[in-house]
């Protein structure tokens, strides 16, 4: 599937550390997609510090939708919390054995079905 622009109502992403530095944000990126990776926006290595509180109340101040593979946030009641209050609409890969090919292809083979929900204010969803 090929994009030539970012789909209209999508907000633009932001991908967590879980999903790489490179190879999913440029499959990402091929297809249209607008994104900014947590590196570049924090730099190399500060990204390593970052921590998921922070960068979850910057990405839902910034009216971005989020990309992860993180399923232990359902778990931890800071980031629970920084999602509700900031609104940021998260989509949440839960399975630990997908390469960063698959993990690309999921979130591409799916973008329409992401499009709709991004729109609403605060959503969580697995994929």
């Amino acid at each position: 599937m090929s994009y030539a622009l970012h789909p209209n109502g999508l907000p633009d992403l932001f991908l967590d550390r879980s999903l790489g530095r490179r190879k999913v944000p440029l499959a990402l990126r091929a297809v249209g997609l607008r994104l900014t990776t947590l590196a570049e926006r924090y730099g190399v290595p500060a990204d390593e510090l970052v921590t998921d509180v922070e960068w979850l109340s910057e990405a839902g101040r910034r009216g971005e939708v989020v990309f992860m593979k993180d399923e232990r946030i359902r778990y931890n009641l800071a980031e629970r919390t920084v999602v509700r209050e900031h609104a940021v609409r998260c989509f949440c890969l839960s399975r630990k054995d997908l390469d960063a090919n698959a993990m690309a292809a999921l979130y591409i083979d799916r973008i329409s079905a992401i499009v709709r929900p991004a729109r609403a204010k605060a959503r969580s969803s697995s994929l």
